[in-house]
């Protein structure tokens, strides 16, 4: 049998008809993340968030809490250390954003790490954030129940904490070690760029 196209389908749009005025990517900054970070929606999530801070060293804490339902809605997850100098290499996230989705937190929990996302991931989570933790980037100085807001139509991310109290922290912040000191990974961490610049090398 000959296919029959329904009236009104169509395959690719004209500019003046898209199906959305703007991509699914959006490039973030403000405090939290100076140099930005972004964010892929899907057309479906809310576009703006505001909750307390839930903060992890690495993946796997996170992931611990979420399987054992310390995560609540309203909360914004926080993952660092997982960036191009701190993982070393730039970790994929999406497991906790799985997670917090089998969980029914996808719509009401944000993520934000220095790692970064596959194209599957779903709800507000936002990776790239540059400057990392590692390199002493704002994000190392969010503690356990700041307040963190999202507004992403302004391409807002904000770390709601007075400039002299950052400062206090930063002077206070002391880089971890590192999880690789000799070898390759300890000198790819080292050359490694930042996030904004691509986290490539140039040697």
């Amino acid at each position: 049998a000959s296919a029959v196209e329904a009236e009104g389908q169509k395959v690719v749009l004209p500019l003046d008809a898209p199906i959305s005025h703007h991509g699914g990517l959006f490039v973030l900054k403000g405090n939290l993340a100076p140099n930005g970070c972004v964010v892929k929606l899907k057309g479906d999530e809310p576009q703006y968030h505001k909750g307390r801070a839930r903060v992890f060293e690495r993946e796997e804490d996170a992931m611990r809490a979420v399987q054992n339902q310390l995560i609540v809605a309203g909360d914004v997850v926080v993952i660092r250390y997982e960036g191009p100098t701190g993982g070393p290499g730039m970790r994929e996230m999406l497991g906790v954003t799985a997670a917090l989705v089998g969980q029914g937190l996808g719509q009401s929990v944000a993520l934000i790490t220095d790692g970064r996302f596959s194209g599957g991931t779903r709800g507000l989570m936002i990776g790239h954030v540059a400057p990392e933790a590692m390199v002493g980037g704002t994000i190392a100085l969010v503690q356990e129940g700041d307040i963190i807001e999202i507004d992403v139509a302004n391409r807002r991310i904000s770390l709601l904490v007075d400039d002299f109290e950052l400062e206090e922290r930063r002077a206070k912040w002391v880089a971890p070690k590192p999880h690789y000191t000799s070898g390759v990974m300890a000198k790819y961490a080292k050359l490694v760029k930042q996030a904004d610049d691509g986290a490539v090398t140039n040697a």
